[in-house]
């Protein structure tokens, strides 16, 4: 009888010290300096090492999903920068110039969902190379002319990223049919 005191003991114990080791864990500590630089994996931070787990799981599923995507397309589509599955359907003027770092040019970018449901239309100038344009288009478009037409298959860190806009939800793997005008 009093051995299965002991195991009750040592239970509420157990339970006592992990309650204990959560409470530690929980404790707020005060800011410190960022301790690593970008692309660097932070030390000593779990939930920073947890998300960025997360996130790398997630950019495989992507590209597994849009590797998939387009192979099942009747068009071919080409692998290019950033994971981006692009088909060219209209490879523009090519005798003309090719947008350079810092010119304004006008995009058309038609963005849908990977279930073709339109999430944003949208018509703007902008200014290349300087982070206007989604990760995916900023990569490729220096290679295309005025007039270029092209769908993009896109994962959501090429796209808009754990964050979203008002109109596209975070982490969300895209179409962009993009013109270059």
């Amino acid at each position: 009888m009093s051995s299965i005191r002991h195991i009750v003991r040592a239970e509420k114990f157990g339970w006592l010290l992990l309650l204990a080791g959560l409470l530690a864990a929980c404790s707020h500590t005060a800011p410190q300096r960022p301790s690593q630089r970008m692309g660097e994996t932070p030390k000593g931070d779990s939930t920073q090492l947890a998300l960025m787990e997360m996130n790398q799981q997630l950019a495989l599923a992507a590209d597994k999903q849009l590797t998939r995507l387009a192979q099942e397309q009747t068009e071919p589509y080409a692998l290019y920068v950033s994971n981006t599955w692009i088909h060219i359907l209209d490879r523009g003027d090519e005798d003309s110039f090719s947008p350079i770092p810092g010119e304004e040019w006008t995009v058309h970018m038609r963005i849908y969902d990977l279930e073709e449901h339109l999430l944003e239309d949208s018509e703007a100038a902008y200014h290349i190379g300087k982070q206007e344009l989604p990760l995916a288009v900023e990569a490729n478009i220096e290679e295309w002319y005025h007039g270029t037409r092209a769908r993009m298959l896109v994962p959501w860190y090429a796209a808009f990223g754990m964050k979203g806009t008002d109109r596209i939800p975070p982490y969300e793997n895209v179409i962009i049919e993009i013109e270059i005008r």
